[in-house]
């Protein structure tokens, strides 16, 4: 059934969220999509992509108020929400307003790719990512939702990659011990780009040691 077209932004928001009936899908397909409808706003400026268990959302507001504080324009993307939906999606510390929700969502209703129904996760990804490239930031930090090699903000090839910290989280999606979710977090390490880490355990430092080296990133765990 198609999406329906509110006409503001508390309609908007009330089927976004009616999107988390669908739960939880991992994977880039349906978000690469989104984006080529959108005309790959991804690719208009630099990102930090950031990943862990804890920790994620205050290194990210950190960064953007010190990339801010340099002179730099910047997009910052955060999950989830203290009080309003419009604090994931922030310029230069502002949130995104009520009007913005409304002309974000309209612009990628009308990107949407065939086959499955986008997540709410991917719908709100696409969002932020294209009011970005339409407020020319400089710099967008980006948190991820879950997890790291899966997760729809994994689009990016980031200047810098950091992975906060490991722990046991999410095991239905992630896997059941720390080597295999670490592994999942190192997902968001690229090809030639840096990677700044706060792991501890030897079994997870080995795993992204490991994802570091290879050519192209992890591809097997073993």
């Amino acid at each position: 059934m198609p999406m329906p077209q509110p006409k503001d932004s508390t309609a908007c928001l009330e089927t976004l969220f009616r999107l988390r009936r669908f739960g939880i899908k991992l994977g880039l397909a349906t978000i690469r999509r989104m984006l080529a409808g959108l005309g790959h706003p991804h690719q208009r400026y630099k990102t930090i992509h950031i990943a862990g268990t804890n920790g994620k959302g205050s290194v990210a507001a950190s960064l953007a108020n010190v990339l801010r504080c340099s002179g730099y324009r910047v997009g910052l993307y955060t999950s989830p929400h203290l009080v309003r939906f419009n604090e994931r999606i922030q310029i230069n510390g502002d949130p995104i307003t009520d009007s913005d929700i409304v002309r974000l969502y309209r612009r990628v209703h009308r990107a949407l790719p065939g086959g499955r129904e986008p997540t709410f996760f991917e719908f709100t990804t696409a969002m932020a990512f294209d009011e970005f490239a339409r407020r020319k930031v400089d710099w967008a930090v980006i948190e991820t939702g879950m997890g790291g090699r899966m997760d729809a903000t994994n689009v990016i090839t980031p200047e810098l990659a950091i992975i906060t910290n490991i722990s046991l989280e999410h095991r239905e999606y992630l896997g059941a011990t720390i080597p295999r979710i670490a592994f999942e977090k190192a997902g968001i390490v690229k090809r030639r780009r840096p990677v700044v880490t706060g792991i501890r355990q030897s079994s997870a430092w080995d795993v992204l040691r490991q994802a570091r080296t290879a050519k192209i990133g992890p591809r097997s765990f073993g």
